[in-house]
């Protein structure tokens, strides 16, 4: 018997050891991307059998496509080189300029992430490979020699949605040792996102880090919500198991996400140190974030001194139904007659948004409430909503 364990251990530790070297040497022996001294990058693909290859990036010059959002500016893509190794390669005619980049392969056909880069993010379905170039706002997105706040996944009870939901939360450096309370940004996200979002593609806690580090921003909590509202958490993160994240669907923008957000700030507020005030609250968020954000902050005027929309969606789907939508006009006097002390728009010139973006301000205009606007190039990507939140985020709690 004695012997038929120590066998068996022998077994165990050598097959452990052939699953770590599989691990240790499963990846290609090529660097890829590399980033150049003058930040021009060259990527690389070990593909020796493939009959063709194809880069696509959002450093790439963009195509028009039409989409069930309407027309919208999509990556465009280059087609690589083979050498006479197998390996195929591209380097980008010009430097690029400091960001967050995203790219994918497309080896004859099938759509692939760089095997020679291990930094992916997924945005709703699609999985993609990134880096950084650094300097001026990129650096911003790094993680740099600073103090660092603490991210945490939390479960809290919405009665209103009959569901236990988790919840991201960012707290700031010195918070866990500390007595302090701290006003709180609600950070909501777009269609097809979840409550990873924006510490994922949005880089939420590296930014505040920074600008926190730099005394831009003031320390704060940053709260990140899942605004499905029939959702309990994140694909993969939920009782639901493995699904496949879907880009809209069911019960996101009909108003019940809005009226249940005290759920969410009950639980902020009962169990963390903030500032239990108007002038201690702000929400912003993108897209369908910022259509929340819209809506939530004029269904409860005494809640909010702070507000941003970032590239946001504005008028409700014609089958919405919630008294949430009823009476804009009226619910957002009431709102701007109590005087938030920042009101701010942000959307790209090229955003398919733009006009109903547009016309909002003018309704703004005609009414006479007070906002500030931030135009920027590009559409509706998330290198322009790091910068909104970089903006935003600074403007906060003076």
């Amino acid at each position: 018997m004695f012997k038929k364990l120590i066998t068996l251990a022998i077994f165990l530790t050598t097959g452990m050891a052939t699953f770590a070297q599989q691990a240790l040497w499963g990846g290609q022996n090529i660097v890829s991307p590399e980033i150049k001294e003058n930040n021009t990058v060259t990527f690389r693909l070990n593909a020796p059998q493939a009959l063709k290859v194809e880069l696509a990036g959002d450093f790439i010059p963009t195509k028009k496509m039409e989409t069930p959002m309407g027309v919208m500016d999509m990556p465009g893509s280059v087609e690589l080189t083979k050498n006479d190794k197998g390996v195929w390669e591209y380097t980008t005619p010009e430097p690029l300029s400091p960001e967050l980049y995203s790219y994918t392969f497309t080896v004859d056909g099938a759509k692939v992430t760089d095997p020679g880069n291990v930094y992916m993010i997924r945005d709703v379905a699609s999985v993609t490979s990134i880096f950084i170039i650094g300097g001026g706002h990129a650096d911003l997105y790094k993680v740099n020699n600073v103090p660092h706040g603490t991210v945490a996944r939390r479960w809290y009870e919405s009665p209103g949605l009959k569901l236990t939901r988790r919840i991201t939360i960012y707290t700031p450096p010195g918070y866990e040792t500390g007595k302090e309370n701290y006003p709180v940004l609600y950070l909501l996200h777009g269609a097809g996102g979840d409550e990873e979002a924006w510490i994922a593609l949005g880089r939420t806690s590296q930014i505040l880090d920074n600008l926190i580090a730099q005394g831009k921003a003031k320390p704060m909590i940053v709260v990140m919500t899942n605004g499905n509202a029939g959702q309990e958490a994140a694909p993969g993160e939920a009782s639901e198991g493995f699904i496949r994240p879907s880009f809209m669907g069911a019960t996101r923008m009909d108003g019940d996400f809005e009226v249940s957000f005290t759920d969410v700030t009950n639980f902020v507020e009962s169990n963390y140190r903030t500032i239990k005030q108007k002038s201690g609250r702000a929400i912003c968020g993108l897209s369908m974030g910022g259509f929340h954000s819209l809506h939530i902050s004029k269904q409860y005027p005494d809640m909010f001194d702070y507000v941003g929309l970032f590239s946001a969606a504005i008028i409700p789907n014609e089958n919405a139904k919630s008294s949430v939508y009823e009476d804009l006009e009226g619910k957002l006097k009431v709102q701007f007659d109590k005087k938030p002390k920042l009101y701010w728009i942000a959307i790209g010139k090229t955003d398919f948004l733009y006009k109903a973006n547009q016309d909002f301000i003018k309704l703004l205009d005609e009414k006479g409430h007070k906002y500030l606007y931030y135009e920027t190039d590009g559409g509706h990507i998330w290198r322009n909503w790091r910068i909104y939140l970089s903006e935003f985020a600074p403007m906060l709690f003076k």
